[in-house]
């Protein structure tokens, strides 16, 4: 510590520490676009599977799923890009990550469970159950109610899920992401837009 630092009054030193634990929040700050990338990918899937399911279109209506592998891939390149404009990363956001990663994994070793067993139906009751855990905990670390909100209303479509045919699970799969992604998705985009264009007002 220098000689600057130690000369630091204690309105001082609380103004310097405000300021970092501002500047962390708006670093932190999510801008909602992998919200809204996938709850709006998911919903449009879900709906469409329903509507070719119900419309006897096509022998395998789950076909419409395989545009997730483009979205990986797009957030794959997006993720980079935003990575090399990062100079630091908090510890909030490495935790996010993490939670992140783990639902990945957990969803592909279900997705291969049910293959091997096949045992389809399951499918969409246990990924409403899946999307409430890391929306939920990702809301609990952003300290941010809207994706709690989500996570929680994940759960309770997962319980209700049990007492719906298959394919009406379909449709909670939608509302579920409305609820968990899309929504908080939105608000966050309106927050980061807000903060941002505070920041360029005060410079």
């Amino acid at each position: 510590m220098n000689t600057q630092d130690q000369n630091l009054s204690p309105a001082d030193s609380l103004l310097l520490i405000n300021n970092m634990i501002n500047q962390a929040k708006n670093r932190f700050s999510e801008n909602g676009f992998l919200y809204l990338l996938w709850g709006w990918l998911i919903f449009f899937c879900a709906i469409g599977h329903f509507v070719l399911i119900k419309l006897d279109l096509f022998k395998h209506p789950e076909i419409i799923w395989a545009s997730c592998w483009l979205a990986v891939i797009y957030q794959i390149f997006y993720l980079t890009k935003r990575s090399k404009k990062e100079t630091v990363k908090t510890y909030s956001e490495n935790i996010i990550g993490f939670v992140w990663m783990s639902f990945g994994i957990t969803m592909g070793i279900i997705s291969f469970i049910v293959g091997k067993t096949n045992n389809w139906e399951l499918i969409n009751s246990l990924l409403l159950m899946l999307y409430g855990t890391p929306t939920f905990l990702s809301g609990v670390v952003m300290r941010f109610k809207p994706l709690k909100v989500g996570g929680i209303i994940c759960w309770v479509l997962a319980v209700v899920s049990a007492y719906l045919l298959p394919i009406y699970v379909l449709l909670l799969l939608a509302v579920a992401v409305i609820a968990a992604w899309i929504i908080p998705g939105y608000i966050l985009r309106r927050k980061y837009l807000l903060e941002n264009n505070a920041e360029m007002k005060s410079t």
